[in-house]
């Protein structure tokens, strides 16, 4: 029985893709300038410089010409919270407060499948139209949150990560699992956990609102589906560090709390990380386990300056989150601009190269998916962007004078945002165009 041939889609564009950190290795990236990317059933075939492929494509090969654009991964946002979408720019002094006036009260509408279906598709075409492809995603404590999120991203064929939020004390009684329980994660796990696409998280929202009972459940949970990834918060500012510390009297830390209880390991992805000294930094590099760092969220709520340095010198895997709807944007370019800042304020100094490594493959190698998304090496799911230097007035201009890579990748950086997106594709379909 003989199969139809397949069909090689090619993309002519500018292209760039990451194989390392560049903060530790001066081969870290493949730069073709007038390159050519090849897509076969959803997955890249190739991509390289233009003179040396286009010889190998075959006449029924269709061919896009984008010269004058750039093609990147699809963005990836490790941290961010998709029932939030409706409360985002919500004014108050601080997290505890934001949560209580704003958040807990969002959370509840989620209890009706048709609002959490509303939100979900909504949150995900603001995703593909600010060029991000894969996020990890906070549900609700709500079971028909997960579904709604995870229906939503298969009609698209989207590569997403999300799971039930887990809380069981200090929250309201309307969002609070029976005791000790992780409510209907493990169903959730069977139904969704890399069906198609997705891929689960087991989500306890953070130390506070959870008794010692649910975290033992969690842990459990996760050893038995050591696949699914794990998200949290740790350290996000100084007062929720101090309540932890009352809560957890004999933790070193407020990570350490994490580990007591077994959950930190590969694919355990930790919000923020703002305030973790040097030996948290080190458990964090020595059980492989990721930081998700949200500038505009920590910004925002005045929550502190995330420390590269001090994360560097750990080697520690990091990765860019938006945080929405702590986070002021859902655009990943808006959020390395904010990341740029916190680093200078700290001190330090993050090139424009590192900030679209974090936000493409780096993230990928946080959550344990190098090879697979964040990537335009042969094999790699075929998620990627097309950036339009000329996408506003000023861009256009400011990109006609430009000397180098670096110069072109930090003006996407600090002055980029949706507008920059031209189009968006998913496993070699375009799902955003703009």
């Amino acid at each position: 029985m003989s199969t139809a041939p397949q069909t090689t889609q090619a993309y002519r564009a500018s292209l760039l893709y990451f194989h390392a950190d560049p903060a530790f290795s001066e081969q870290a990236y493949a730069w073709h300038e007038d390159g050519l990317l090849l897509v076969e059933d959803g997955k890249v075939k190739a991509a390289g410089d233009y003179a040396a492929l286009a010889p190998t494509l075959t006449a029924s090969a269709s061919v896009q010409d984008l010269r004058g654009h750039v093609i990147t991964p699809g963005f990836i946002d490790t941290h961010l919270h998709y029932p939030q979408t409706d409360m985002i720019a919500s004014p108050s002094p601080g997290l505890l407060p934001w949560l209580e006036t704003y958040t807990f009260p969002t959370e509840r509408r989620f209890e009706d499948p048709a609002h959490a279906r509303a939100t979900a598709e909504f949150f995900l075409d603001e995703l593909l139209r600010c060029g991000t492809t894969t996020a990890v995603v906070y549900c609700t404590v709500h079971p028909q949150s997960v579904d709604a999120f995870f229906e939503a991203s298969e009609a698209r064929n989207l590569r997403m990560v999300a799971g039930k939020v887990l809380m069981d004390r200090h929250c309201p009684d309307f969002l609070r699992d029976l005791e000790g329980g992780v409510g209907d994660s493990a169903l959730l796990i069977d139904k969704w956990h890399k069906r198609g696409r997705q891929l689960y998280a087991i989500t306890p929202r953070f130390a506070p609102t959870s008794t010692d009972a649910q975290l033992r459940a969690t842990a459990e949970l996760a050893k038995a589906y050591p696949d699914t990834f794990i998200q949290t918060h740790v350290s996000e500012n100084r007062d929720e560090c101090k309540w932890v510390g009352e809560l957890h009297p004999q933790a070193r830390s407020y990570l350490d709390v994490y580990e007591r209880f077994g959950l930190m390991r590969p694919r355990a992805l930790f919000g923020h990380c703002i305030w973790l000294d040097d030996e948290d930094f080190a458990r964090m590099a020595a059980t492989g386990s990721a930081a998700a760092v949200c500038p505009t969220s920590n910004l925002f709520l005045g929550s502190g300056l995330f420390d590269f340095e001090k994360a560097d010198g750990a080697r520690t895997l990091l990765s860019l989150g938006t945080d929405v709807g702590a986070g002021t944007s859902f655009s990943m370019l808006q959020t390395m601009n904010e990341a740029y800042k916190v680093a200078r304020l700290k001190g330090s100094y993050l090139p424009a190269l590192r900030m679209f490594y974090l936000a493409t493959h780096g993230a990928a190698r946080a959550m344990g998916l190098e090879g697979t998304i964040g990537s335009l090496a042969p094999g790699a799911e075929a998620d990627f962007v097309v950036l339009d230097p000329k996408a506003t007035p000023l861009m256009a201009r400011r990109t006609a004078q430009l000397e180098s890579l670096e110069e072109l990748l930090f003006a996407f950086a600090l002055l980029g945002d949706d507008r920059s997106i031209k189009a968006s594709y998913s496993a070699g379909k375009l799902v955003h165009a703009r």
